[in-house]
Order: structure tokens, then sequence, then C-alpha cells
């Protein structure tokens, strides 16, 4: 019965640890890789680009000693826009731009993904954009980065008339 439990107990361990994934840590040089791909166009060095997506300006930043990255797009000119914009992006941050956030940094208005740059995958390098793209173009409307929305955001879905003239970027359809 020992020698059973023992050999079960050992299987399972070499199971787990050969379906366990290795993580490749994101750096620079994979994170300029990305961005090549998936970019209209990217100026810049690894650790510091500007890039355009359907005409939408990006800039994205890394600290690799700090083990921090930001991908953010500017939306407006601060001075631009009223009280109550404002406070709406507020409540976006919490109800619907998910992942992104609305930041306000020399005179703009930004969405902006900040995340550990080492930790950072592919697949959520390529959601970020995604993010920070949409929450950019459905600023004024429904201010969301996804499909997803939190309950508690009454007044924020976009009605008709307030639809985005851009059509938001579809998940996977650019990457």
């Amino acid at each position: 019965m020992k020698t059973n439990l023992l050999a079960a107990l050992l299987l399972t361990v070499t199971l787990s640890c050969a379906q366990t994934p290795e993580r490749e840590d994101m750096d620079n040089y994979k994170m300029d890789a990305i961005l090549h791909r998936v970019a209209d166009t990217v100026e810049g060095i690894p650790g510091r680009w500007q890039f355009l997506i359907k005409d939408r300006l990006f800039l994205a930043v890394t600290d690799a000693n700090a083990n921090r990255m930001r991908i953010m797009s500017p939306v407006a000119e601060i001075d631009k826009l009223d009280e109550e914009i404002k406070t709406k992006a507020l409540l976006a941050n919490f109800h619907s731009v998910l992942d992104a956030k609305y930041a306000i940094s020399d005179e703009y208005l930004w969405s902006v993904f900040i995340h550990p740059l080492r930790e950072l995958t592919e697949a959520q390098l390529e959601d970020a954009i995604y993010q920070v793209y949409n929450a950019n173009v459905t600023f004024g409307s429904s201010f969301s980065s996804t499909n997803l929305i939190y309950p508690g955001t009454a007044g924020q879905k976009a009605t008709e008339s307030e639809k985005e003239e851009e059509p938001v970027l579809k998940k996977k359809s650019k990457f």
C-alpha cells in the first residue's frame, strides 16, 4: 500500500512538473519584436518607442533595472476637457477601461497600461496595446477598453448619437 501511494505521488509530481510551462521573461528586445509585428510603424530603440496603429500615436517606455514598462497614447489636451468628462474618465477607470487606465501627465490625458516588464507575457503585451487603443478611441463615448463593463456605470454607455466615429480595434484583428 505504501509503495502504491509513493508511486502515485511520484507520478503526480512528475506530471505536474512536465506540464508547468517555462516562463520566458519579457525584455526590451522581445518587446521590440512584438511592437514591430503589431504596429503599423515603429520608431525608436529598444526601451523607448513611438509607434502608430490606425493613425493613433503610442509611446512605450521601459526601465529594465526597475522592472517597469508602460504603453501610453495621448487622448486629449487636458485644458480642453470639462470637469464632467474628467469625472467620467475616473469612473471608467473603475468600471470599463479594465487594465488600461486614463491618466493625466504633461498637460494631456492619456490612455495608459503600466506593468512589471519581466513578468509580462506576449499575450498580455498584445492585450495591453489593444486596451490602450480602445480606451483612446472610446474616450468621450463608452470609455471602454473591451466589451466587458462592470456594473455601476450609469451614464457610461454610449447612446446612439454618441457612438465613436472610429471603430474600436477588434482583438486579434491586428495582431
